[in-house]
């Protein structure tokens, strides 16, 4: 494995992190990921969910790998069109208002019209709210000013936009010289991107894997029933290839691949996080193993469904999730080295 599907992994991951796609709002960007991996010569279709499964082939039918990635981020929805034409939201998955505050966002109508505004504390003006930095933030005491003429509900309604409509928040995406990766997102645009890589990798060295190896990129996770269905037939084995978590009391930095041993919805397979710490051993992957206290994934949401099989969870360590998140070069490299060991490629 080579550095440069790191770099494509990351030109990927760019191109797809200027896609606006919070959970609900999809297409568009499930459109790209099913036309890129097709793009490498990999089959791919879209399921009747709106994910995408990518057959990436293999010998062995009756021992396969299933890799998840989502594409799906947070955001928001218009929840109310205050009397004053600003906007009440509700969040889309885990965004939170206080990570949120001060954003540019873009609300989009089913009109088809795209609107600036900010995300702002109520009242926002320090000189003339006394309460500023003691007042709580949330999505009841923050409102989306639009940066259009615009003093009440009715001047709103005029320009589209209804209750309903998509919020997206500005990612911020870029990478400094040191070779650090920051935007809002990378959970988990980072890891399609990654994919993205690594089916580039199988593609240019015509290298088929022993077991049969399918990607499913869902569109649901940040509600929690992503990966709850489209497992193919023969599939033994889930991998949930997500953020992996940087923070107090865990090991992973955001130069590493992170294995996770547990986390808030229980034990992982006890035999598939050995194999992928003796992969990472064997091909001298950076590597931590940690167990995180607040998360849950695409294969646990598998399981749920109903599928009878092995489960993990991998991914490059990534700072600050939920928020202004942060990774680097070489948590994608690691990443991708730990897949090639696994899958002996």
């Amino acid at each position: 494995m080579e550095r440069i599907y790191a770099e494509y992994a990351w030109e990927k991951t760019e191109a797809l992190l200027s896609i606006d796609s919070p959970t609900g709002y999809t297409a568009k960007a499930a459109a790209w990921v099913k036309d890129t991996f097709a793009s490498l010569g990999f089959p791919a279709v879209m399921t009747a969910k709106g994910g995408v499964l990518v057959d990436l082939g293999g010998e062995d039918d009756h021992d396969g790998l299933l890799l998840e990635a989502h594409a799906d981020t947070l955001g928001a929805m218009v929840a109310e069109i205050k009397g004053n034409g600003r906007l009440r939201l509700s969040a889309l998955g885990g965004m939170n208002a206080n990570n949120g505050e001060a954003e540019n966002v873009w609300v989009y109508t089913r009109g088809g019209k795209v609107l600036d505004g900010t995300l702002q504390l109520c009242n926002a003006s320090v000189h003339v709210n006394g309460g500023y930095s003691d007042a709580k933030r949330s999505f009841d005491s923050t409102e989306v000013v639009l940066d259009e003429d615009v003093k009440s509900r009715e001047d709103t309604r005029a320009l589209g936009i209804e209750v309903g409509d998509i919020v997206c928040f500005e990612p911020r995406t870029r990478r400094t010289s040191s070779g650090y990766l920051k935007s809002r997102f990378l959970d988990d645009k980072l890891s399609v991107g990654i994919l993205l890589g690594f089916a580039k990798y199988l593609a240019d060295g015509t290298i088929v894997p022993r077991r049969r190896t399918w990607v499913h990129v869902t569109v649901y996770e940040e509600v929690g029933h992503g990966g709850s269905a489209s497992v193919p037939e023969g599939v033994t084995e889930a991998i949930s290839v997500d953020m992996g978590c940087v923070g107090d009391g865990l090991s992973c930095t955001e130069r590493q691949v992170s294995i996770c041993a547990k986390d808030s919805g229980g034990p992982y397979s006890y035999e598939v996080v050995g194999k992928l710490i003796q992969a990472a051993k064997k091909s001298g992957v950076d590597y931590a193993v940690d167990v995180y206290p607040h998360y849950g994934s695409d294969v646990e949401a598998t399981l749920r469904g109903g599928a009878d099989l092995r489960h993990g969870l991998i991914g490059a360590g990534v700072y600050a999730s939920h928020g202004y998140e942060r990774s680097h070069m070489d948590g994608i490299f690691n990443t991708l080295k730990l897949l090639c060991g696994y899958l002996e490629v």
